[in-house]
């Protein structure tokens, strides 16, 4: 049988230039290309404030973790927390006489057949557990010894 070589460090990023890692590269970016539009786009105050700004949201979401999880995870779990409801409230909708009508039109259909599949009993369990545990060499007691009779 081949070996193979399992790779150990698989939740560890690469690595592009010194300890900056393509995510924290590709968010710096990003953040440099913003800045570059607000200085194009405002006077000097304006941009220092917004340098301070988005240079601060930047490199927090590029170098910071919570929990071993990079920061945007976090925000996208609040996102996705805050978009969807905690508590489900269920509201009925439905009439008592529509679910009377609904069933009696369900009691008119014919039931399915349903198929049960065959259940291994414990005693036949443990048994072929013994055959493969044994590698063939116990055949089970249902096998025939090699001098009986076919009756």
């Amino acid at each position: 049988m081949q070996q193979f070589v399992v790779p150990q460090f698989i939740g560890v990023e690469d690595k592009v230039i010194g300890p900056v890692t393509v995510r924290q590269f590709v968010i710096l970016l990003v953040g440099g290309g913003l800045l570059f539009i607000a200085y194009r786009l405002s006077d000097l105050t304006l941009f220092l404030i917004e340098l301070v700004l988005i240079g601060s949201v930047t490199i927090g979401i590029a170098f910071i973790k919570v929990n071993g999880k990079p920061v945007h995870y976090l925000l996208l779990n609040l996102f996705e927390t805050f978009r969807k409801p905690r508590i489900r409230v269920w509201q009925r909708k439905v009439s008592s006489e529509e679910l009377k009508l609904f069933k009696e039109n369900e009691s008119s259909v014919e039931p399915t057949l349903v198929v049960k599949k065959n259940q291994v009993r414990a005693s036949r369990l443990a048994e072929l557990a013994l055959v493969v545990d044994t590698g063939g060499v116990y055949q089970g007691e249902s096998a025939k010894l090699p001098n009986e009779e076919l009756v």
